[in-house]
């Protein structure tokens, strides 16, 4: 879910089977087109028009679901129903994967001017440095495993939900 600028999927692409399939999910037009510049034709890879927070697929449908750079983009109810709708596609022992922005470290150079950056351009951000994504997901599904990582001295992070 959210292609961004386009710069992951050709990456992805590379790691596909050969039977394997790649949807990404963006609710942009602009970002979807952007992306197909990018890209090669692929039979293995659908650009979707869709709104994250209402997928309309079936329940357990996919064996992974990567939420990437998203959810500060968004107010808190819809990023709720965002990964409630990622959880939900997934099919049990699959995972769900969120990468995004993390409260830094103390000591992280960028800290303070990042924050006053993201407070201005992206309001939302500051949720995800004052709450763990955890706090976001859905009360009526179990995870078997939550795994999360931070990278660049906390800027970022990475959380793997094993259905």
């Amino acid at each position: 879910m959210a292609c961004a600028y386009g710069d992951l999927t050709p990456r992805l692409r590379e790691h596909i089977a050969d039977d394997g399939q790649l949807h990404v999910i963006d609710v942009l037009p602009i970002q979807l087109q952007n992306l197909k510049r990018k890209l090669p034709a692929d039979r293995r890879i659908s650009l979707i028009q869709r709104d994250s927070s209402a997928l309309g697929f079936l329940d357990a449908t996919y064996d992974r679901a990567l939420v990437f750079f998203l959810l500060h983009e968004q107010p808190e109810s819809v990023r709720r129903r965002t990964l409630a709708e990622a959880c939900r596609v997934v099919k049990p022992g699959g995972k769900v994967i969120v990468v995004d922005y993390h409260r830094p470290d103390n000591w992280n150079p960028v800290r303070h001017p990042l924050r006053a950056l993201l407070k201005k351009l992206e309001p939302y951000a500051d949720d995800l440095w004052n709450n763990e994504i955890e706090t976001y997901l859905p009360d009526d599904i179990k995870f078997a495993n939550i795994e999360k990582k931070t990278y660049f001295g906390g800027l970022y992070q990475k959380i793997v939900l094993t259905r």
